[in-house]
């Protein structure tokens, strides 16, 4: 089956990349991301990635304790994502997909730098490009990278992985009267304070009318059903 979108972007944590409260990079954490991602490249349609770097360092709760300035702190972060996007590209590598990683700040020895033309082009051609040192600027968050970048790069979905189904009235795990949204428009998710990404992000991708689908990324095969538009999650939209 063909995908729906041409273009998607996904947005992965560095929680992702490591069992729940753990830290640094788990070969079985590793492996199920580029499994995931490989199921949708063969369904032919053009990925970016945006990677998150918690799993190795946190930038802002460095700051919070107020040992480290927060522009530095943030820069700490952005090496924290290249360090797992490295790893994501040897993982995708050795599985015979091919891929690129770009970084917003320049480190020649491991990563090219993010040019959106060039960044077209290796999808055009059938490559993963994996995102790494968000924006390339402190104080903004992974979040707002990964809406920056599905506007820039003409992506036609943003897929947001996360550890629910979906987006809740509340806390599931909090409130057993929880009910799960199939479809909310970025103005009401607003109004209501839905902790979905950060408002910035949210901004943006209301503004340039980027579509984003929230969604579980545990289970297996949901960005190939992403992608090829089965309802899965909650979807996000300009309206």
């Amino acid at each position: 089956m063909h995908p729906q979108y041409k273009r998607v972007l996904l947005k992965i944590s560095g929680e992702s990349f490591c069992k729940p409260n753990g830290f640094g990079i788990e070969p079985d954490q590793l492996d199920h991301i580029a499994r995931e991602l490989e199921m949708a490249v063969d369904t032919g349609v053009q990925i970016a990635v945006v990677v998150g770097g918690g799993n190795i360092i946190r930038g802002a709760e460095l700051a919070k304790q107020g040992h480290i300035q927060q522009a530095t702190a943030d820069h700490m972060g952005m090496l924290g994502t290249v360090i797992n996007a490295l790893a994501l590209k040897e993982k995708l590598l050795s599985m015979d997909v091919e891929c690129r990683v770009m970084s917003a700040i320049e480190i020649r020895a491991v990563a090219e730098i993010f040019i959106r033309s060039r960044a077209v082009r290796h999808m055009e051609k059938g490559r993963v490009i994996i995102l790494a040192a968000g924006t390339g600027n402190p104080f903004f968050t992974t979040d707002t990278c990964a809406a920056l970048r599905a506007t820039e790069l003409d992506c036609d979905l943003l897929l947001k992985a996360t550890k629910v189904d979906g987006v809740y009235t509340a806390d599931p795990k909090k409130d057993p009267t929880a009910t799960r949204y199939d479809v909310i428009t970025y103005n009401e998710a607003m109004q209501k304070n839905l902790r979905i990404m950060d408002m910035t992000a949210i901004a943006m991708c209301n503004e340039h009318e980027v579509p984003v689908l929230v969604f579980d990324f545990r289970q297996s095969g949901n960005i190939a059903r992403a992608v090829r538009g089965e309802k899965i999650g909650t979807l996000l939209h300009h309206g």
